[in-house]
């Protein structure tokens, strides 16, 4: 148990480096000086996640990087917030949310930030010059009975000192650092449920092209946050071309925290028109598996002309062969 829970923790933790790191980008694209009209409101955190382990009564002392990569003074707010997801009935999925508290979000109440006074606070106001960065310290301090399982939050650095452009848009950014704490207290529990496990033939919104489409929903009914793989592999029985999921692929390879179900999927882009092919995609959340088969006609229409046309052929020279037969036999009477 302590080996797979060891590997959970590396590849969580690669997870949320990727999640991270893409909201960092957004914050950068959306707050750059060339995008906000040259106002220059551009920070950024480092490092974009972290997992640390957990007992009751116990502290924890870290700190993250913020740059101001702008080019004027900057003003920022630090906090923690939860990382949670929430349901929506509307459309039938969970969405993160970082104003929903649960039992797995208690985490965000433990962290405190150290002000420019010294003093250790929830909230922390900080000003750094453009072209530098400051180290933001922060203390976990956990209650004297820490719950078991895991604990998720979201430390931001919002800026505060964003400019306005001529449009009336205010120019502020909040990148964040995705902060996963294990408790070392009670039992680790992880339970997923793998569902809707699905192969299809799938219209890409982008390229309006029919591909190669697999799917699967997983559950965390456990205390703890897992990784779910997905993997599919596609092989020609009639037809050219094949695949197998890259594992650089995120769609196909998330985190699940608990009390959240997510969807994993894969993607052949750029499918083959035609042909007959095998499909197996397979799901791997936890310690639990699940696959499914599928043997898949891509546009058919010139594979049933074909065989139609090769099955005549093959009853005409049956029809000549008897033919030529009875006419043998005929002779061979006489």
């Amino acid at each position: 148990m302590k080996k797979t829970i060891c590997k959970l923790l590396s590849i969580t933790l690669v997870l949320a480096l990727g999640v991270g790191f893409f909201s960092t980008l957004s914050v950068w694209a959306d707050d750059s000086e060339e995008s906000n009209g040259g106002l220059g409101t551009s920070i950024s955190l480092s490092p974009v996640s972290k997992v640390i382990e957990i007992s009751s009564s116990s502290t924890y002392d870290d700190s993250f990087e913020v740059k101001n990569n702008g080019a004027k003074d900057l003003e920022f707010e630090v906090y923690a917030a939860p990382y949670a997801y929430v349901y929506s009935e509307e459309e039938d999925v969970y969405k993160l949310g970082f104003g929903t508290e649960n039992n797995y979000t208690q985490l965000s109440r433990w962290v405190t930030f150290k002000d420019q006074g010294g003093s250790w606070v929830p909230k922390a106001t900080y000003k750094i010059a453009p072209g530098t960065s400051l180290d933001v310290a922060y203390r976990v301090t956990t209650p004297e009975n820490t719950p078991a399982g895991g604990q998720y939050s979201v430390i931001f650095a919002h800026s505060l000192s964003g400019e306005t452009t001529a449009s009336g848009i205010k120019t502020e950014a909040s990148p964040g650092m995705i902060f996963y704490a294990r408790s070392l207290e009670g039992e680790i529990i992880i339970s997923p449920e793998i569902s809707d496990m699905k192969i299809e033939r799938k219209v890409n919104e982008q390229s309006k092209k029919e591909n190669f489409y697999a799917s699967a929903k997983i559950e965390n009914n456990g205390n703890i946050d897992f990784t779910a793989v997905g993997k599919l592999k596609v092989e020609p029985i009639i037809g050219s071309g094949s695949y197998e999921t890259d594992s650089s692929k995120t769609s196909a390879m998330i985190s699940i925290i608990p009390e959240t179900e997510l969807g994993v999927s894969d993607e052949w882009e750029d499918s083959p028109s035609f042909g007959i092919y095998k499909a197996t995609w397979t799901v791997t959340a936890g310690e639990e598996t699940q696959t499914v088969e599928k043997i898949i006609f891509v546009n058919p229409v010139p594979f049933i002309i074909f065989s139609i046309i090769l099955l005549t052929i093959i009853i005409v020279l049956v029809i000549i062969g008897v033919r030529k037969r009875k006419e043998r036999r005929a002779r061979l009477a006489v």
